[in-house]
Formats: C-alpha cells, sequence, structure tokens
C-alpha cells in the first residue's frame, strides 16, 4: 500500500485556508472582544428629583388653602421655658410668610395694645414679595406669677417695585406660671405685645 504524499496534504491545507477566508470566516486563534453598550449620559439637572420647597407666600399667592398653622402642642415640661415661647413665635413668623394674615391675627388676640387692625395689620405686608421673617434670640424672665419672653421680630420683604422693605420690631410674650387655679391655655405661651414699624429700604 503506497503512503501519500506531503505536498499532497499541504495543497489540501493551503486550499482549505483560502476557502475559509473567502467565506468570511476567522481562523480558530483569533479571539473578538464582546460588545459593550455606551455608559448612560448623566442625567440633567431638570431630570433630577428634588425635594419640592414652599417660598414665601407662594400658597397664598397660588390661591390654594392654606394650612392650619397653629403652634403645636409641646410637652408640659417644654412648654414651661424658651422653647415654648419661640414655639409661638415661629408659627407667627410661618403665618406672615405664606400670608395667612387672619390666623396670624388670632395669634396676636391676647396683644395687650394693638397697634392697628386686622385689616391695618393685613395691608402692612400687603403687595410684598419674598416674604422672610427672622426671630431674634430673646430673653426668658420670670414675674410674680408669670414668665415673659423678650425678642425682636425683623421681616425682609420686596415691595411692588423690587426695592427692599425692613418691618421690625419688639415682640412680648408670656405665660402663667404652674399656679394653683391656671388652666391649660393660661399655661401656655401668647403674644402680649407686638409693635411693628416698616422702613422703606433695608
Amino acid at each position: 500500500m503506497s503512503q501519500p504524499r506531503p505536498d499532497r496534504f499541504l495543497a489540501i491545507t493551503v486550499a482549505l485556508s483560502l476557502l475559509l477566508a473567502g467565506c468570511g470566516q476567522r481562523a480558530p486563534s483569533e479571539t473578538q472582544a464582546p460588545d459593550t453598550l455606551p455608559e448612560a449620559p448623566a442625567p440633567d439637572d431638570a431630570d433630577r428629583a428634588t425635594p419640592s420647597t414652599v417660598g414665601s407666600g407662594t400658597v397664598a399667592e397660588q390661591g390654594a388653602e392654606v394650612p392650619d398653622l397653629s403652634p403645636p402642642v409641646l410637652t408640659p415640661e417644654a412648654e414651661r421655658g424658651k422653647k415654648g415661647a419661640r414655639n409661638v413665635l415661629l408659627s407667627l413668623a410661618r403665618m406672615i410668610e405664606l400670608k395667612a394674615y387672619d390666623q396670624a391675627w388670632d395669634l396676636l388676640a391676647r396683644v395687650d395694645d394693638k397697634q392697628r387692625s386686622e385689616s391695618e395689620f393685613a395691608a402692612l405686608f400687603a403687595s410684598l414679595q419674598d416674604i422672610s421673617v427672622q426671630i431674634g434670640d430673646g430673653v426668658l424672665e420670670g414675674a410674680a406669677g408669670s414668665s415673659y419672653y423678650n425678642t425682636l421680630v425683623v421681616v425682609t420683604a420686596r415691595d411692588g417695585e423690587g426695592r427692599p422693605v425692613k418691618i421690625e420690631g419688639p415682640v412680648v410674650l408670656r405665660r402663667v406660671n404652674d399656679v394653683p387655679g391656671a388652666n391649660a391655655e393660661d399655661l401656655r405661651w401668647h403674644i402680649t405685645s407686638l409693635a411693628l414699624d416698616k422702613s422703606p429700604s433695608v
């Protein structure tokens, strides 16, 4: 039996290689990197979720119903001190910022000498924009049977023409101490004096 010639095997190998190349197939030793997806673009600022905020006067200006902004009820221990007094003042500030002037007026029910009527009080802030209220760090004092808290209220805003406006004045709160016969309402802080003056510029 005759042995196949080496040159015949070589010819067959070359022919197969040319045939595979013509068909577009790669040799088994070649490797191809897997396809990759392009990196997703970073979201624009407009696409990012941000917590909603209520700007000064936004609720009232949009005609939506303003929620009850009354001071939250504190524990008796918290109500006795400075925290209880500032609890009332922070509610007053929020009422003015959201233009809930009727609620602010109700909070002033115990003011000894009101400078203005309810309509005049609301007119003090009428036409103002970007209202912001700051409450100063006050002083807590004790007297016979009562405690007092004195501080400063500062309202900054802009008028209809964009000019800065400042409204400020002292405020006094009073609370009946834990004396026999005092009811729950007496034991809470109340605004007893508020004098606000308006200036045309900051």
